[in-house]
């Protein structure tokens, strides 16, 4: 499904710091932030943490949810984006999200917002920017979950993150950039890395002092291991990114001419190609053809509220989100990294075509 692309460059740099001795708390960090924060834009600060899913959690606690509060977000996302709402006691509100875009529409926003909204979490999903303008007028803190969309660009042109909201990028190693695991908060508010540098630390004081946790915190550092790849990573971001683009493109050939077949929309970032089976497919059988021809693909994504937990815990119930269920039923991820080649994206698109009877 998918391949990072790591070189003898990532290779030294990780002997590097394991000769050094210092693994954790040590130079590459700040570094990898400093290098970071410059990349997304002028003017703001990044904090490294262990995941993504650590990031949205520290950003909403900075953003002052807590028990009670509401925020809204996506249905059509990886879990975390929910959970990490769940870390604090409050509730997940739900809008269903734009059958194009697949990002939640910001009048949607606009008609859930309630005295009990604290916060808004809007979802760039599979690398393909959410409206955070047209939802900046609420005036209520934005998080924005940019965990897929390193490199992603809003149609005014300006880069993902760079707004100003906190923003949060993750590097797994399915992502535009690896450090295998981890994540980065980025924001223009110095008070809030300040808080989030402190409680990813399990709450110790600006100084580092041992004697002062001055705050409830928690371990979601980062290594200096995991931050000298990504130092390494983002020296070579520009060429991932285009090599993603150009992957894009010959799927977007290869495929092209499959009734009913829903392709994904041109972006400079791409996290994952997934396409939206005819109506009427049977997507699990057609994940196990494929895998029968020697292709290997997923469901991408199932609808959050939709899981038992979920289901459980807040009611929620089919129907509800009509346009994220339906995408959500239709969807399917096809093999996609850096280094595929023509061929092997042809080989992809020719089993598709065959087990859909095209």
């Amino acid at each position: 499904m998918a391949r990072p692309v790591l070189g003898p460059e990532e290779e030294q740099a990780v002997l590097e710091v394991l000769r050094s001795g210092q693994l954790s708390l040590g130079p590459r960090v700040p570094r990898f932030e400093e290098d970071f924060a410059a990349r997304i834009g002028d003017g703001l600060h990044a904090s490294a943490v262990s995941s993504g899913t650590a990031g949205l959690h520290l950003a909403l606690r900075a953003a002052g949810v807590g028990e009670g509060d509401e925020v809204i977000t996506s249905p059509l996302s990886f879990v975390a984006s929910a959970n990490v709402v769940l870390y604090e006691r409050a509730r997940p509100v739900f809008v269903d999200i734009d059958p194009e875009t697949l990002c939640i529409p910001a009048a949607a926003v606009a008609a859930a917002v309630t005295e009990r909204t604290r916060a808004l979490l809007p979802v760039h999903i599979f690398g393909w920017a959410a409206d955070v303008a047209g939802m900046e007028p609420l005036g209520l803190p934005i998080v924005e979950d940019a965990c897929e969309a390193l490199g992603a660009v809003h149609e005014d042109g300006t880069v993902v993150g760079s707004r100003g909201h906190a923003a949060v990028f993750a590097f797994y190693a399915n992502k535009q950039m690896t450090t295998g695991e981890g994540g980065m908060v980025v924001t223009a508010d110095a008070a809030a890395k300040a808080r989030i540098d402190s409680e990813r630390n399990q709450g110790r004081a600006p100084d580092m002092g041992w004697l002062d946790h001055d705050r409830l915190g928690f371990n979601y550092r980062l290594s200096d291991l995991a931050c000298a790849i990504g130092i390494e990573q983002l020296k070579r971001l520009d060429g991932l990114l285009a090599d993603r683009v150009r992957v894009a493109s010959w799927y977007g050939e290869a495929l092209a001419g499959i009734e009913d077949l829903g392709l994904p929309r041109p972006r400079p970032s791409w996290f994952v190609y997934v396409v939206q089976l005819p109506p009427g497919a049977d997507r699990d059988a057609t994940i196990l053809a494929l895998r029968d021809l020697g292709v290997a693909s997923k469901p991408y994504l199932p609808a959050i509220h939709l899981f038992s937990f979920y289901r459980e815990r807040f009611g929620h119930r089919e129907g509800e989100f009509p346009v994220a269920e339906d995408v959500a039923a239709r969807s399917i991820a096809l093999p996609f990294f850096p280094q595929m080649t023509e061929g092997q994206v042809a080989r992809v698109a020719e089993a598709l075509r065959a087990v859909l009877g095209h």
